[in-house]
């Protein structure tokens, strides 16, 4: 029970990596609120709740800052403090930078990181009001390294490595961390549609041979926004298998 009293939101919560967290976070005590466009999000509550876990719903995009302040608003008035705040969402509009258009470009800066500061930006006050405050952030081995194909991403999960440290600098005396969790190859919907040839390649290239599992990803989100963690901040934790590019 690391997290027991805390009240946790959890972005793209409703499958994948974030629907992990949710889970976990939800074992470990906490009241979690899933903040997702996908109607997948009510069930996984839904489905946490019959369990007996203090799990919520609220379809919530990102990119709607009007939205996310509302939301943020409401879960105060309900539970009177936000502890955590895991900014997981993201999508993926892969190309190369020749074919890429700048509408792919923009949407993914949009969710993967002005989504981010949207969701902080809303959730930060009522943090330094209670002087306590978890901000974890989703980057990714290709924000560390880049990757071919994914300018956009690339871009945007070192954006947020940045807004991360630049947090932990303006945000500490307020007793409130922000670190990033950068993942490696880890088996979601998006990377079950690579082609099989294509994933037992990248696997190759991980040092302990397996992909991650979303699991893998929500007990370094645990971790930062344990006690445990108290001093850590600035941070970006590697769950990657050794994989360095």
């Amino acid at each position: 029970m690391r997290l027991q009293n805390r009240v946790a939101i959890i972005t793209g919560g409703a499958r994948g990596i974030g629907k992990a967290a949710v889970e976990l976070f939800c074992k470990e005590g906490a009241k979690v609120i899933i903040w997702d466009l996908l109607d997948a999000g009510e069930q996984t509550a839904q489905a946490l709740q019959s369990q007996g876990f203090a799990c919520e719903f609220q379809k919530i995009s990102t990119t709607d800052v009007a939205s996310i302040e509302a939301a943020a608003k409401d879960i105060i008035s309900r539970h009177g403090k936000i502890d955590i705040l895991v900014n997981n969402a993201g999508i993926t509009r892969d190309k190369t930078l020749q074919k890429m258009t700048h509408q792919e470009w923009q949407q993914v800066i949009d969710v993967n990181l002005t989504g981010v500061f949207n969701c902080t930006k809303a959730v930060v006050p009522y943090m330094v009001e209670k002087q306590y405050g978890r901000i974890i952030c989703t980057s990714s081995i290709v924000g560390v390294h880049g990757n071919f194909g994914q300018t956009n991403y690339a871009a945007a999960k070192a954006g947020v490595v940045a807004m991360c440290r630049t947090w932990a600098k303006e945000l500490g005396k307020y007793n409130i961390t922000a670190n990033a969790v950068a993942p490696g190859f880890i088996k979601t919907d998006m990377t079950d549609a690579i082609p099989d040839e294509v994933r037992q390649a990248t696997i190759n290239t991980i040092p302990v041979r397996r992909m991650g599992e979303g699991i893998d990803i929500a007990n370094a989100y645990l971790f930062l926004a344990s006690d445990e963690a108290s001093f850590v901040s600035g941070q970006v934790l590697g769950v990657n298998g050794g994989q360095a590019s």
